[in-house]
């Protein structure tokens, strides 16, 4: 793949991550936050019945569920859409025998899976504002080492599927590579500390709702991104006939 074609992969995966990143703010703002508001509010009426004070606020809860959600939402869509793309790059053609789209929902599907969805398996989300805040880096740290190892073994499951697949078969292949996935997830689940940050008395429902919609916002980001990216990609690689013959026509009579 010459330069050209990745830098315009690079433009339409921007794109695609700016578009999916509008249709998750979308969710966010009207599932996500009336969770983030019932949060704040329990723990404001704990502290205060607690210490008997109020903290100043800084920014304004207006301020951040709006112009502060979009900025955030918008300026990690486009960056993640970016890397996705150069990710696509690397992996058109070498996952199997996929077209454009195909592969940008496969890497898409993949990616939601490693990045998101394992890791969250092991450290739900947080409401903000909840929990004990000495906890907060450690928490941090335990999440980020967690994508770091998801994904590294979903590579690793991949380059195992690849190579037993000419010995024992594509689906077994798969299947083999999914299970010694599963189960070395299922190792780093039982190894990795514990650490949710949640008191016990906050609610049960209201942190179900939470977790529920910062799942919902990661799925409509990354299937967002697949199909968008996927389409973007296909015109570009795969041009319809019609316009590859018009482009690549010759006047009649030279």
């Amino acid at each position: 793949m010459n330069s050209t074609t990745v830098r315009n992969l690079l433009v339409r995966g921007m794109l695609a991550g700016l578009a999916a990143g509008v249709l998750a703010l979308v969710v966010a703002y009207w599932l996500g936050e009336p969770n983030v508001d019932g949060a704040i509010a329990f723990e404001e009426a704990h502290a205060a019945h607690s210490h008997g004070g109020e903290e100043v606020e800084l920014v304004s809860r207006s301020l951040q569920s709006t112009a502060g959600l979009a900025t955030g939402m918008l300026v990690y869509a486009v960056a993640f859409g970016g890397i996705a793309a150069l990710a696509y790059c690397f992996a058109l053609g070498r996952v199997g025998r996929f077209g454009p789209r195909s592969t940008a929902l496969l890497l898409s599907g993949s990616a939601l899976l490693a990045v998101y969805v394992v890791p969250y398996l092991k450290y739900p989300a947080t409401p903000p504002a909840v929990g004990n805040p000495d906890t907060i880096g450690q928490r941090t740290t335990l999440f980020f080492l967690m994508i770091l190892l998801s994904v590294l073994l979903a590579i690793g499951a991949t380059i195992l599927g690849k190579r037993l697949a000419p010995r024992i078969g594509t689906y077994y292949a798969t299947v083999a590579a999914l299970l010694g996935f599963a189960v070395v997830v299922g190792i780093a689940f039982a190894v990795l500390p514990a650490a949710d940050g949640v008191p016990e008395h906050f609610p049960a429902t209201l942190l179900w709702r939470f977790r529920l919609s910062a799942l919902a916002v990661q799925v409509t980001l990354w299937s967002g991104f697949g199909l968008v990216f996927g389409e973007l990609a296909q015109r570009l690689l795969q041009p319809k006939p019609a316009r590859a013959a018009a482009a690549g026509a010759v006047p009649a009579g030279n």
